[in-house]
């Protein structure tokens, strides 16, 4: 069963959520709220689908002005992930390499390749273009 987008329905959802330009940090914690619940809902009407990418779009444009990120190298990147999923070094044993190559990869002495930057976005199931 396809389900089809109702004006009216999403009409009602913009009147409710009153999406805009964001300009204040308040406003950007209300609406990134609404896409939080959003992201954790099932089952998404296609109204709300529409809705989640218009604040998407707008968080991300609010993000990019006020929150630019600092380039960081591919171990550091490595680092953070690490850190924030509990990976330990030992655990990259044998998907990069030896305990040595690791050593060196994770505390940037040893560029990433471009086989082990695979090997690290299939582990931790991310884009191997962040270790490159």
């Amino acid at each position: 069963m396809t389900l089809t987008f109702d004006r009216t329905t999403y009409s009602n959802l913009l009147a409710e959520i009153a999406p805009k330009a964001i300009e204040t940090e308040e406003e950007y914690d209300r609406l990134l709220a609404v896409a939080e619940r959003l992201t954790f809902a099932k089952n998404l009407t296609p109204e709300e689908k529409v809705l989640y990418k218009l604040l998407v779009t707008l968080i991300e444009v609010y993000e990019t002005k006020n929150y630019p990120i600092d380039t960081s190298e591919p171990h550091e990147i490595l680092q953070h992930i690490m850190e924030s999923s509990g990976t330990r070094q030992a655990d990259l044993v044998g998907i990069i390499g030896s305990s040595g190559v690791v050593s060196e990869v994770v505390n940037g002495k040893r560029s990433i390749s471009k086989a082990q930057a695979k090997a690290l976005g299939d582990y931790f199931q991310i884009s191997p273009s962040l270790f490159i």
